[in-house]
């Protein structure tokens, strides 16, 4: 793996452990709704999506 994807995924990682702190969580934890979920709830899973296909396209360049 070359040291730019590895610097990559070392950056994601990063900002998922920032996105994924209390503090950043507890900014979501409302008692407000979002189409009958939790906002909290939208917010986790948008940030886990984001995560996923970010992880995906920086290891499909590293086939390439």
């Amino acid at each position: 793996m070359k040291k730019r994807h590895q610097q990559k995924l070392v950056i994601l990682s990063i900002a998922l452990f920032i996105l994924f702190n209390a503090p950043i969580l507890l900014l979501f934890n409302s008692g407000q709704n979002f189409l009958g979920f939790p906002i909290i709830y939208g917010y986790i899973f948008i940030v886990w999506t984001l995560s996923v296909l970010s992880s995906f396209i920086i290891f499909k360049k590293f086939h390439e």
